[in-house]
């Protein structure tokens, strides 16, 4: 009986020192994540990026790589100055709808500022109810932009800004008799004259004028902004920790990089979807190089949080699928690997950049928290009283 309290005592006093040998490392590394967090809060919200640590980026990443910061002042082009009533006209012009074939769709329906500048949809309505083929992305920012749409077909925001009038899809005119209609309504006279001079109405005004306002589109100071300007308080620790991973662990700013949070250029992260109803080649269709299958512009990450639903088939409403689909690389089916198209096989090849990351679920998390601090408040825009 003795014997037996004796090892009863013994293995008390064994779980006690076990417990308290665990509860001191407990509060060991609780102590270190919080000091480790302290230090990058200071580094990141000192005012300096050169103080940052270094950004974890793979080698062909590199040659295009910029830090991540604030936007910079935009710049308009030589042929193309900014005016103040040449924006006021684009905007007018942008919320018309007798752009339109139909007289009732506007640049607006796809791009409303209440959503983002966007529709929130997967895929846009457009003439006849037609469905779009691809996500309508935001114009927020686009002035950043060095080409537009997803697989970059226009090389400015004046040659973007005349192609959705012209799809059959989308708005559905010629773009010469859009202009013809605005030269018709007498109220458009004045301003056409502010903007340019003279009453002459041509597309290359109309376009010009669009484009113009499409530049003046651009985010308020951010949370995460704010925060690197060295308001320290302003973020939480998991924010804190979300911009470090961001910028090492998870490698995104190895596409998703400068103050626009995008390096411009256009990858393959395997969702083409080749041999599928949903099949898209992507880059391809613009330049038909083999190697741009699948290939989509990067995005800005700026007001990621109001800009759903995301990719360029607007398939993803969840930020933290998004990341974990990152965390796991995407794995590309096999099947939809190849394609043959117009006679010719055509194969994905999926961006090296992309694989296993081994996140855990709390830096998903993490990330996600940091990714809603580079979004603002929805603007409410008051539209202009059409002529």
């Amino acid at each position: 009986m003795k014997n037996t309290l004796s090892w009863v005592l013994v293995l008390l006093l064994i779980v006690s020192l076990l417990n308290n040998c665990l509860s001191s490392k407990v509060q060991r590394d609780i102590t270190q994540k919080k000091s480790f967090i302290a230090k990058l809060r200071e580094l990141y919200a000192s005012g300096d990026r050169s103080k940052w640590p270094a950004p974890m980026l793979d080698e062909e990443a590199k040659p295009y790589f910029s830090e991540i910061g604030h936007l910079p002042e935009v710049q308009f082009p030589q042929d193309n100055p900014y005016s103040s009533e040449k924006a006021f006209l684009g905007k007018t012009l942008f919320y018309d709808p007798r752009l339109s074939g139909s007289n009732q769709i506007a640049c607006a329906s796809c791009h409303d500022p209440e959503l983002g500048w966007c529709d929130n949809r997967m895929v846009s309505f457009g003439h006849d109810r037609q469905l779009g083929t691809r996500n309508a992305m935001s114009i927020l920012n686009t002035a950043y932009a060095t080409t537009l749409f997803w697989d970059g077909r226009a090389a400015s925001l004046e040659e973007q800004s005349q192609m959705p009038i012209q799809d059959k899809k989308e708005m559905s005119e010629h773009v010469e008799i859009a202009a013809g209609k605005i030269a018709r309504i007498k109220g458009y006279e004045i301003l056409f004259e502010k903007a340019f001079g003279d009453k002459t109405v041509t597309k290359e005004r109309i376009t010009k004028a669009i484009a113009t306002f499409e530049r003046t589109i651009k985010s308020t100071p951010s949370k995460f902004d704010r925060f690197i300007d060295g308001e320290t308080h302003l973020f939480t620790d998991d924010e804190v920790m979300g911009l470090h991973l961001f910028r090492t662990k998870a490698q995104c700013v190895n596409c998703h990089n400068s103050g626009y949070f995008s390096n411009n250029r256009f990858e393959n992260i395997g969702t083409s979807l080749l041999n599928s109803k949903e099949e898209d080649l992507g880059r391809y269709l613009m330049t038909k190089n083999p190697d741009d299958v699948g290939k989509f512009r990067v995005p800005g990450l700026r007001e990621v949080v109001r800009t759903y639903p995301w990719m360029h088939n607007g398939s993803f409403t969840s930020l933290t699928d998004i990341i974990q689909i990152y965390n796991k690389g995407n794995p590309e089916p096999y099947k939809n690997r190849s394609t043959v198209h117009n006679g010719i096989t055509l194969n994905s090849q999926k961006s090296d950049m992309l694989r296993l990351l081994d996140l855990t679920d709390e830096e998903v998390a993490q990330l996600e928290a940091f990714l809603g601090t580079l979004s603002t408040k929805n603007e409410r825009i008051q539209p202009p009283a059409l002529p």
